[in-house]
């Protein structure tokens, strides 16, 4: 397949966001729909919440804290739930007991980056299952080792370099970018580094925001998308 009908997307989520797990499943969607279009996907960093500590929070108290009530929790995940239905998740929110710092995570999906695209994608969608359908501290190392070996990566590498600052700054740096280039909410999808489609998307707008890309860049006009 020629490089003008193949596009990068670069996913900027976190991994403890709900509507990035719905996004994810969508994207998966939107490549199969994209027709001949080589779709390569890399993941990006982004954090709901840094100040959470390392060891996590309660997320019950965390929620509430944020919310103000079990009664708003409780919309909140009946609106998100059926979404996730239609998509495949089954989300077990009441499951989760601790409210994450995504820190290491992010840490680990960019190792993963530099293991193969494969690898970063089998990784991100088994924390993403691990959150959100387990109910399952993806703060804990002893976890994404196990996450991590999963997907194909080296676990006594990672193991190794989990409790030293391999990349922290790097990966705050990216974080910070972001931000930068104003994005504040996530997901986002960026299309060749220069076309953002904001928030879950459903499949056929992300499936037509890849093949117009793609398109714009077999003519030599991408510079104009968007």
């Amino acid at each position: 397949m020629s490089e003008a009908n193949a596009i990068t997307v670069d996913v900027v989520s976190d991994v403890v966001c709900p509507w990035c797990f719905i996004g994810q499943k969508r994207l998966d969607k939107a490549v199969a729909a994209a027709g001949d279009v080589e779709v390569h996907i890399r993941w990006r960093p982004f954090q709901l919440d840094p100040t959470i500590p390392p060891h996590g929070k309660d997320r019950r108290e965390y929620m509430l804290a944020k919310f103000g009530s079990d009664e708003r929790i409780r919309e909140i995940h009946a609106r998100i739930e059926p979404l996730g239905e239609a998509e495949g998740i089954s989300f077990a929110f009441d499951a989760i007991k601790v409210a994450p710092n995504t820190l290491d995570a992010h840490r680990l999906i960019r190792w993963a980056g530099a293991a193969g695209e494969a690898v970063q994608n089998s990784l991100v969608r088994r924390l993403f299952q691990l959150n959100f359908e387990q109910g399952v501290n993806i703060g804990d190392h002893a976890v994404l080792i196990e996450a991590a070996r999963e997907a194909g990566m080296d676990a006594s590498v990672v193991e190794t370099l989990l409790p030293t600052d391999a990349d922290v700054e790097a990966v705050r740096t990216e974080i910070a970018t972001a931000a930068r280039m104003g994005i504040s909410g996530v997901p986002c999808f960026l299309l060749e580094g220069k076309y953002a489609v904001m928030g879950a998307q459903d499949a056929d707008t992300l499936a037509d925001a890849i093949r117009q890309v793609a398109a714009a860049k077999a003519r030599g006009e991408l510079e104009k998308v968007g």
